[in-house]
This record gives structure tokens, C-alpha cells and sequence, in this order.
């Protein structure tokens, strides 16, 4: 298989999974402040082999909920059973597994004011020099910043324009 080949039946990425300790605190990060949109009915289990089995515990409880960014879902837990280790809202970023999402934003500075006026922590702020624009108009160039949840997940901001350095999030 060339590296320009698909896997036969993927469309794309359809969800993020992220657990959490405090299910509330999360939906306000993900629904007030990112502005997310809860588009289906939240699901909760305790004593079911089933989900057990697929999530690969033994006597798992937990609450789910799922909400859109734009083009991405997030699927949030907050795994009640079995208990987890203490959470390390310092987890470097080069730590192996997952280690950031991604959001392409409209404009970066006003998502960051929104991120900082929260009381939500930034590693730097968005370089917003790195976006120039033309004699035309045309914006050019990217800026964006890490930044975490009330948790300690990394995630990214980005507002991305016409530019060789990274590709924006194509419009379908």
C-alpha cells in the first residue's frame, strides 16, 4: 500500500475520547468556553460485562457525555469505577499516548481571551504577528498556542490562513 492510500472503509476520525474527574467542570470547559454543542443524549453505566469487555475493565461505572467543535466530536468520561491514579495536571507533553487535540479557530486572540478570562492556564500567548496580511487583504500565515483544560489536557488553538507551513481544515 502506497502512503497516499487509504484503509479500506475509513472515512476519517469520527470522536475524541477524554476522561475527566468532575463531568460538570468539563461540560462548562467544553460547552461554555470552547462553545461546543451537545448534540446527543448523555449515557452512564455501572455492572455492564458488555461495556466492560470494550473498554477493557473490570467493574467499570462511569458518565459520558458527547459534543461537536466544528468538524471533531469529544466523547468526555468521568470514570467513577475503577478509581484512577491522582492526575497529574502537569503531564509533559512529550509523554508517550495521546498528548494534544487540535482546534482550528476563527481568530486566535479572541479564543485565547476567552481561554485566559476562564482562569484556564496557557503555556505562551498566540504569536499573532506570524499572521500578516497582503496589499489585497489576504490574510497569511498561522498562530496558535498550547493551552489545558481544568484537568491538565493539552490542547491547541489555531487560526490558520494561506501558508506552506500547515494546512487548514478543509471546508466541505
Amino acid at each position: 500500500m502506497s502512503a497516499c492510500e487509504r484503509l479500506p472503509g475509513i472515512l476519517g476520525v469520527h470522536h475524541i475520547g477524554v476522561s475527566v474527574p468532575d463531568l460538570a467542570k468539563a461540560r462548562a470547559f467544553y460547552i461554555d468556553v470552547l462553545g461546543a454543542v451537545e448534540e446527543v443524549a448523555p449515557l452512564s453505566w455501572a455492572d455492564n460485562p458488555f461495556i466492560d469487555e470494550i473498554v477493557g475493565l473490570e467493574g467499570s461505572a462511569a458518565q459520558q457525555f458527547f459534543c461537536r467543535l466544528g468538524n471533531v466530536q469529544i466523547e468526555v468520561f468521568q470514570y467513577d469505577a475503577p478509581r484512577q491514579k491522582a492526575l497529574d495536571r502537569h503531564r509533559g507533553v512529550n509523554e508517550y499516548g495521546y498528548t494534544h487535540m487540535a482546534l482550528q479557530v476563527e481568530d486566535v486572540a479572541e479564543v485565547h481571551r476567552r481561554i485566559v478570562a476562564a482562569g484556564l492556564p496557557v503555556h505562551a500567548p498566540p504569536a499573532l504577528e506570524a499572521i500578516t496580511v497582503d496589499a489585497q487583504g489576504v490574510k497569511h500565515g498561522y498562530a496558535g498556542t498550547y493551552c489545558r483544560d481544568f484537568f491538565g489536557n493539552v490542547f491547541e488553538i489555531l487560526e490558520i490562513h494561506e501558508t506552506p507551513d500547515i494546512l487548514p481544515i478543509a471546508s466541505r
